[in-house]
């Protein structure tokens, strides 16, 4: 009598990218073997004071890391390649595979943190398939604002799994490179287990617009300026790049860059072939000065209004090299991504404040987003047809309208999956289902420290930005607590000290009238008492909650 052989089964499970932007990191694990794609970095927020990037809890990984195959990367945005070098700290060894493009900004990231790939490193083209145990890995074209976009098809004994990637469909890219819908329609036609999709721009209806009319936009925009233009992108969006060039030469304009990872990207792409150079376009940014106005673009960073970019600090008149004038056009060529907007708007303020005109999407044709909208991602879920579904990058908004989609297309809704981080998608003889959770979450990164700013640190950091900080120093007897002297009241950012002197009295004769009458001497039941002692009088006077430190000391 034969013995039945046991299902195959494999887990999914995304490590960030659901329920927020960024943080893309999704595994592919089977009994023997487990796959990475993508190990994205996410911007802080505005409650996160202080920290320079946000990575995915690699903790499962590398608890597993003796089962890792290999790391697998759709295209090489930030938020899908940023958190790599942290990856490879405990994973010095795997195997890395992507696009020329993609392997290039790799390299360029690992570089400047004294790392490298070596012979780690795989460049892939379209087509290519690549075997990792009883896993096969197909490259598929997509459409998206950077060039060597991937979706991948995942072949695995429980099933074929299907990740497109961040896609949209244009039938007019600028690299001419379409979103190979045939190859999509195949894979439909064999029979996709799990399809996960990208959800961007799921509330978006309609289709989102080609790259190619960005290039008129900023034509129009460039021959109307009548003094300097200047454009701000994503570093990594060559298109747009090769369009500004484009633009300028037309308008007899000359191009300089501000920005370093935008010099750096740029003559990356440029040696790839991927960005055609203009000769006599080109200038450095040191000659924009000897030139006329009219006859000036400079393209620098800071979309997002990130504090350091070029842009953000030529608002606040903190850029070296140069700086805005009254006249000058700010063109801002890219979408606000959720979270950032008090900081996209602060900067927009002050490039009003130094007399720029400023351009945004909603004002001229001068940028389209890199995402499918909502007739576009029903596209896809034709032609694919999956028997589940999952929908993956992007906040919760985005899943939800992503997954009424799919049930609008008539997909049964125990069918479609929301997963969030760490959640396990299982998948066994032939259905997918919800089973259990593995650690994850957001890594804080601080100059050099990795992990080691957490809520609590956050929480102080809130209270120091918001209140400043109060410090009470205070002696007592060791042996019978007795206060010997104190409490000495030191306070910075939270009232000046010299205008407070009646309520720091208050405050210190309260500490003293409580400690009085306290029963336990123990230094830290006195911290205690100090610190609620001084809430009590702070809190009714001046409805303020500054971070406290007691500091006792016992003679």
């Amino acid at each position: 009598m034969r013995t039945r052989r046991k299902p195959a089964t494999v887990k999914v499970i995304p490590l960030g990218g659901v329920g927020e932007i960024g943080l893309n990191c999704t595994l592919i694990e089977t009994e023997e073997e487990m796959i990475i794609v993508d190990a994205g970095l996410m911007f802080p927020e505005e409650d996160m004071p202080g920290v320079d990037i946000v990575i995915p809890d690699f903790s499962y990984i590398t608890a597993n890391k003796d089962k890792v195959k290999g790391l697998f990367l759709t295209h090489g945005h930030e938020d899908h390649i940023g958190a790599i070098p942290y990856l490879l700290r405990g994973l010095p060894e795997i195997p890395v595979y992507g696009g020329p493009l993609t392997m290039a900004f790799v390299n360029a990231r690992l570089k400047e943190q004294g790392m490298a790939l070596g012979e780690a490193g795989h460049t892939v083209a379209a087509g290519d398939i690549i075997q990792v145990g009883s896993l096969k890995v197909e490259f598929i074209t997509v459409c998206h604002s950077i060039a060597d976009s991937f979706g991948l098809a995942i072949s695995t004994k429980a099933g074929l799994i299907l990740h497109t990637g961040d896609f949209k469909i244009d039938q007019t890219p600028i690299d001419g490179k379409r979103m190979d819908l045939s190859r999509f329609a195949q894979l439909g036609s064999q029979g996709v287990i799990l399809m996960m999709s990208d959800s961007t721009n799921a509330v978006n209806p309609g289709y989102t617009g080609s790259e190619s009319i960005v290039g008129e936009g900023l034509l129009e925009t460039f021959r109307a300026a009548e003094g300097r233009v200047l454009v701000a992108t994503f570093a990594s969006h060559v298109a747009r790049i090769q369009q500004v060039l484009q633009a300028a030469a037309a308008t007899g304009r000359k191009v300089a860059f501000a920005g370093r990872s935008l010099v750096t990207n740029s003559k990356i792409a440029t040696e790839l072939g991927y960005l055609k150079p203009y000769p006599g376009v080109m200038v450095e940014l040191s000659q924009v000065d000897d030139l006329p106005d009219n006859e000036v673009v400079i393209m620098t960073t800071g979309t997002q209004g990130e504090p350091t970019s070029a842009l953000t600090r030529m608002a606040m008149s903190e850029f070296k090299r140069t700086s805005i004038k009254k006249g000058d056009t700010v063109v801002i060529s890219a979408s606000t991504i959720p979270g950032n907007e008090k900081s996209v708007f602060r900067t927009v303020n002050h490039l009003y404040r130094q007399g720029a005109e400023v351009i945004g999407r909603k004002d001229a044709n001068i940028h389209v987003s890199g995402h499918a909208s909502q007739e576009e991602l029903k596209l896809i879920l034709a032609l694919v047809k999956p028997r589940h579904f999952t929908p993956v990058h992007g906040e919760y908004s985005h899943l939800h309208s992503h997954a009424k989609l799919a049930i609008r297309m008539g997909m049964n809704k125990s069918k479609v999956l929301i997963a969030g981080s760490g959640e396990i998608i299982e998948i066994k003889g032939g259905k997918a289902r919800l089973d259990g959770h593995v650690q994850a979450g957001r890594v804080m990164v601080d100059g050099y420290g990795v992990g080691d700013v957490g809520k609590y640190v956050l929480r102080d950091r809130m209270l120091l930005s918001n209140d400043g900080i109060l410090v009470a120093v205070v002696v007592i007897d060791k042996e019978t607590g007795e206060l010997l002297r104190g409490p000495e009241i030191i306070s910075r950012g939270f009232v000046y000290e010299k205008e407070s002197e009646a309520l720091f009295d208050e405050v210190t004769a309260q500490c003293r009238k409580v400690l009085s009458r306290q029963r336990d001497v123990g230094a830290a039941a006195v911290a205690e008492t100090v610190r609620g002692s001084i809430v009590s009088v702070l809190s009714q006077r001046t409805g303020r909650k500054p971070l406290i430190i007691p500091h006792v000391l016992e003679l």
